[in-house]
């Protein structure tokens, strides 16, 4: 059985390696202006000083919480019905992917460059969820490619987790114009392609990413704060909402509650599986 403490530190390492790279792009800073999260609400933005060390601001990871917390169901979630569309009927998400991929049901269709259908294990216990693609998730047609991506890599390995052994997608398909927000009523439209894919694929859980995709799937304006550290029903899936990467690359001080609901969330899995 593998050390945690030789994992965290592995992954400490390879978090350190990734924003050394992202210091010598965009000198003392974590992030560079115009990223795809916004400030998550209700909590402090942190900003580091331009002295500060990398390495200094990486180690803010405490030791994993062990409590178990039960699953909840939002009040506020009201699961609507399947549009009367040909794709409802797909079995397969090539076949889901290949009905849909020319949707022009909102004006994001006319503004993309890429579809951005998801990624990964068709079959996969895990479903990673974010809210929207960014500029290069546009471009590849793949989510989570960037320095967010690089990072959500670094973050699923460090639970023991391969980005090929889950599946990764965003509640949007495409991308809003200058990574806005999602808008409602472009939420209400291309949500039912995510249940489609979730139906499709059967996973046991679920890790939201970020405030807005919480507040979406959930229907509800809580602050992140009030969603994380505990799960959730999505439509009968257990799901947990933690941080955005983009937002945990531009403030340091939210590593640790991080690290903390990733932690929960393996151990959960584990406990799944070993009961199933």
């Amino acid at each position: 059985m593998s050390d945690p403490n030789n994992e965290i530190s592995r992954f400490l390492d390879d978090v350190e390696k990734f924003l050394k790279q992202e210091q010598e792009l965009y000198g003392d800073v974590l992030y560079p202006m115009g990223v795809d999260e916004p400030a998550q609400e209700n909590e402090p933005t942190v900003k580091p000083k331009a002295s500060q060390h990398v390495a200094e601001e990486l180690d803010l990871f405490g030791k994993p919480t062990t409590s178990s917390i039960p699953l909840k169901k939002s009040a506020r979630q009201v699961e609507r019905p399947y549009p009367d569309e040909p794709w409802v009927s797909a079995t397969t998400l090539d076949d889901l992917d290949n009905q849909i991929c020319g949707c022009l049901k909102c004006p994001l269709g006319k503004t993309r460059i890429n579809f951005v259908f998801g990624v990964g294990n068709p079959n996969a216990d895990v479903v990673v969820i974010g809210e929207a693609p960014g500029a290069d998730e546009d471009e590849q047609g793949e989510p989570f490619v960037g320095r967010a991506g690089q990072l959500l890599n670094k973050i699923l390995e460090a639970i023991r987790f391969k980005r090929e052994e889950v599946y990764i997608c965003n509640i949007l398909k495409c991308r809003p114009p200058n990574n806005r927000d999602p808008l409602p009523e472009e939420v209400e439209l291309c949500e039912p392609y995510l249940w489609k894919q979730l139906e499709v694929i059967k996973p046991k859980m679920i890790l939201c990413l970020g405030r807005i995709a919480g507040q979406a799937l959930l229907k509800t304006n809580d602050s992140l704060s009030a969603l994380r550290g505990k799960f959730l029903d999505y439509r009968g899936i257990k799901l947990m909402v933690t941080y955005h990467p983009a937002a945990l690359l531009r403030n340091p001080n939210w590593k640790k509650p991080a690290w903390e609901d990733v932690q929960l969330f393996r151990r959960t899995y584990d406990e799944m599986i070993s009961n199933s």
